[in-house]
Formats: C-alpha cells, structure tokens, sequence
C-alpha cells in the first residue's frame, strides 16, 4: 500500500472514532469535542485530515469521555476499509 493509501485509511479511521465520540457524548462538533476532550480544534482537524495520528494521550481522554476500552478504540483505528 503507498503511503498516501496509508494516511486515507488512516484519516478514515480516525474519522470513524471521532464520529463514535460524537455520538456517545451527544456534542454537536469538534469544536465542542475538542473542548470537552481539552485539546486545540486543530488537533481534531490534523487528525480528520490524516496529518496527525491518534496518540496515547487522546485515547485516554476519549476513554475518560466516552467510557469505550482502549481496545474498542484500536479496533476502529485498526478496520480494514476499502478504498
């Protein structure tokens, strides 16, 4: 796979688990995301856009949030999805 397949899955992935977080916390956008989550809006935005991976730090502050394992969450970062 080339590398700019790797950022799309990767961007698709990650989208995937921010949506899931929006839902589970019933926040409207990032930008109510980004606060609850106590990040910068851009964070969200790199990782929406495949330019910034989902790093330890934000797993757990996603856990803290949502409740969802640290497990459920690698498990959507790491779907195979067909592009």
């Amino acid at each position: 796979m080339t590398k700019f397949k790797d950022i799309e899955l990767n961007a698709v992935n990650s989208n995937a688990l921010l949506d899931k977080a929006l839902k589970l916390t019933h926040l409207k956008n990032d930008a109510a995301l980004s606060r609850a989550l106590e990040v910068a809006p851009p964070v969200l935005s790199k990782i929406r856009h495949g330019r910034l991976p989902v790093g330890a730090t934000l797993l757990i502050a996603l856990h803290e949030i949502t409740g969802m394992s640290i497990a459920e969450m690698k498990d959507i970062l790491n779907d195979e999805v067909s592009v």
